[in-house]
């Protein structure tokens, strides 16, 4: 990876885009650290402290500008959520799916109207989240609630822009180096923490749960780079015709079916879904748990909301009929099955077993920290969702990187 990232600083169109990427990254952290008018921090960061889902999550998401309260209180979750709907919806609505194959202007119309959709829930979770905090308000009123509301719905509102300025101009997806970058300033004062709690904990069930906690962690990171990588091939046999006075096809190939095609999007989309009925709950004024993430009904949610995720971000990206159809125009056939649709059925059975392994594999990775910090006393911070996003993003970006140096190889090769 690191010998990658210096061959790409060679580059001096690469290099930009890297140093911009950077720049954006600097702009984050900076505005992480730039207060809402009004609140009382120590009020949030003891609501943190309490264990909250909702408010740990945001916190986890903004690398800490949720307990600083600052303008990025709420990172970049109500675009996450925004963009759910709208997949959603262009599944379920024909005009939409339409508008979705239209090419560059139906994918703009769709992306306008999650930016309006980002901005309407943005704001619907920052009146969430005023009537939740109103402890910690210094001087409630309207105009407060008016600072307050519009600050967070801005700072989600930029950080939308940021990610969209990253995916075009910069290295890898903007949304989810956001994320990233979020995750990895946490890291420092999570590992602090978990010493801490270590050494005021007394006992051998202490040495236990801290063992517990490094071994998790340690099959985690094994698993998750083996899982990435990991991949089904289906064999693919090209038929022999002439053109003219050539023969053309006779090689054999493979179709490659990843185990984590979806990556970690699933579980991006998931932890923003189960954040949501608390901020609704907030917003009714309700001062319960919804779902505790230390609960059986949380982990149960979570495992099942992931495995729906992966199965539909796996069917928006892999479509085995247009393989198929594609496989079938250009002479080829998997061998032992009939071209068309005995093809299709054959590659769909294999992706849906694909599929559920991986599905398998993200949620237990994911259920995992709630799971030993149900029966321990200690925290994960270096596993399950932060690890599955910290690795898969990573790998990612680099494979990006990979894939534009290629291109301006072969580009400088035929110039």
């Amino acid at each position: 990876m690191f010998q990658t990232i210096r061959n790409a600083w060679k580059i001096p169109d690469l290099r930009k885009k890297i140093l911009f990427t950077l720049f954006m990254i600097a702009i984050f952290r900076l505005g992480s650290y730039i207060p809402v008018p009004g609140l009382d921090r120590g009020a949030l960061q003891s609501m943190i402290g309490e264990g909250n889902n909702l408010f740990g999550m945001l916190d986890l998401f903004s690398g800490g500008a949720f307990g600083n309260a600052t303008i990025f209180a709420m990172s970049i979750t109500p675009y996450i959520n925004s963009s759910i709907i709208m997949q959603l919806l262009t599944v379920a609505i024909p005009a939409l799916e339409r508008m979705a194959k239209e090419g560059e202007e139906g994918r703009k119309k769709i992306a306008a109207w999650t930016r309006y959709g980002t901005v309407i829930l943005a704001f619907i979770q920052a009146t969430g989240l005023y009537i939740a905090l109103r402890n910690g308000i210094t001087n409630p009123g309207v105009l407060s609630f008016i600072l307050i509301t519009f600050s967070f719905t801005a700072g989600t509102a930029f950080l939308m822009w940021l990610g969209e300025q990253i995916t075009e101009n910069g290295v890898g997806n903007g949304i989810s180096i956001i994320i990233f970058a979020g995750i990895v300033s946490r890291l420092p004062s999570d590992i602090v923490a978990l010493v801490a709690n270590f050494r005021a904990a007394e006992g051998i069930g202490s040495v236990i749960s801290l063992i517990a906690v490094i071994l998790v962690s340690a099959i985690s990171i094994i698993l998750v780079v083996f899982i990435n990588d990991a991949e089904r091939r289906i064999p693919v046999q090209y038929a022999k015709r002439m053109v003219g006075r050539k023969m053309y096809g006779g090689q054999s190939t493979h179709i490659p079916i990843k185990v984590a095609m979806a990556g970690v999007i699933p579980i991006i989309f998931a932890m923003s879904i189960l954040s949501f009925p608390q901020t609704i709950a907030q917003f009714m004024g309700s001062t319960k748990q919804i779902f505790n993430p230390t609960s059986w009904i949380y982990i149960i949610l979570y495992f099942v909301l992931i495995i729906f995720f992966t199965y539909f971000y796996t069917a928006i990206q892999f479509n085995p009929i247009e393989v198929a159809n594609n496989m079938k125009k250009n002479g080829g056939f998997v061998p032992g099955i009939r071209p068309g649709k005995p093809t299709s059925d054959f590659i769909n059975r294999v992706l849906v077993k694909i599929t559920l392994a991986g599905a398998v594999f993200l949620g237990l990775i994911a259920v995992a920290p709630q799971i030993v910090a149900k029966y321990t006393m200690f925290q994960i911070s270096l596993a399950g969702s932060s690890l599955l996003i910290l690795v898969g993003v990573a790998l990612e970006t680099v494979k990006q990187i990979e894939s534009q140096m290629l291109m301006r190889h072969y580009k400088g090769f035929l110039d």
